[in-house]
């Protein structure tokens, strides 16, 4: 029987969005860690309110008796040279590494639009081969850099970013070397045209990390018919917790139950808390993936 040896975590963006201070931007650090352990996590990802120096970050959340997962690392390989960025991440990958971290969210921030009240067609796209090979030589590099201290780059795939559909996926996984692993985001891969079992199958191989969140399809339809921002969309509640969306759950983790994915599932669904209070939807994801990692060995099994 394959070995399966996950853990689940939370992003913070369910009480606090830091792209969106508005949504949650009063609650405290406090109260999210305690919910989050309440509820049974295992960890969580770090976001702007976490202490930045190692040992008072351990101390923050080893009194919740919580791990840290990983930290969103805003990335600008598209606009700078490799060598700047290995510079420019130096302290968070101290931080990442001290605290136990094995994976480092690399999100493209360089052009992209996500924070922006533009639509999200207007998103940055490379208009060559020949820059989509610069881009992924750089990335290449700055990921063995990250190897070398214990940290494996896991490359988020993101709304109104370079890389958002399955063929910017398709083009960064054949380009880069195999130092760069693929954070698989169910929500934006869903958001973004794809169906995410298909795209997950395909690239299994190269996940590092997980971002559990369900869609709504009819906000997703909107947001593109409506030519709306990827925050508006957020508003609008295009995201919640696995298993208040339409994306197969079970089938993704029996996928990666058999492919022996050893890692965590980490659930990120941006809300506004006044829609979707926190703990309630917090709870209600946790339950729900903690369910099918129980049940997914026989899961696995019959789908096999």
């Amino acid at each position: 029987m394959t070995t399966w040896n996950v853990k689940i975590g939370i992003n913070p963006i369910s009480w606090m969005n830091d792209d969106l201070p508005s949504l949650g931007g009063e609650t405290p650090l406090e109260t999210a860690l305690k919910e989050g352990a309440e509820i049974g996590y295992a960890g969580f990802e770090l976001g702007n309110k976490f202490p930045k120096e190692s040992s008072a970050l351990r101390a923050v959340l080893g009194k919740y008796e919580l791990a840290c997962v990983s930290g969103w690392y805003s990335g600008r390989l598209a606009s700078r040279s490799a060598e700047e960025e290995i510079a420019a991440v130096g302290p968070h990958l101290r931080l990442l590494a001290e605290s136990g971290a094995t994976v480092m969210v690399y999100g493209e921030v360089a052009d992209a639009i996500q924070g922006e009240a533009r639509p999200l067609y207007k998103r940055p796209r490379f208009q060559s081969q020949q820059q989509w090979q610069d881009y992924a030589d750089k990335l290449t590099v700055f990921a063995r850099h990250l190897l070398e201290h214990g940290v494996r780059l896991a490359y988020h795939h993101h709304m109104g970013a370079y890389v958002e559909s399955p063929a910017d996926v398709d083009q960064l996984m054949a380009l880069t070397g195999d130092e760069v692993g693929l954070l698989f985001d169910t929500g934006h891969i869903t958001f973004g045209g794809g169906d995410a079992l298909t795209v997950l199958n395909k690239h299994i191989a190269r996940i590092c990390h997980v971002h559990c969140k369900d869609v709504r399809p009819n906000v997703i339809k909107l947001a593109r018919n409506g030519h709306w921002s990827f925050l508006q969309a957020v508003i609008n509640g295009a995201f919640s917790v696995p298993g208040d969306g339409s994306i197969d759950f079970p089938g993704i983790l029996a996928a990666l139950y058999r492919h022996g994915y050893q890692g965590w599932l980490v659930v990120e669904a941006e809300q506004d808390p006044a829609v979707a209070p926190s703990y309630q939807y917090a709870k209600m994801g946790h339950d729900y993936l903690a369910k099918l990692v129980d049940d997914i060995p026989r899961l696995g099994q019959e789908a096999g």
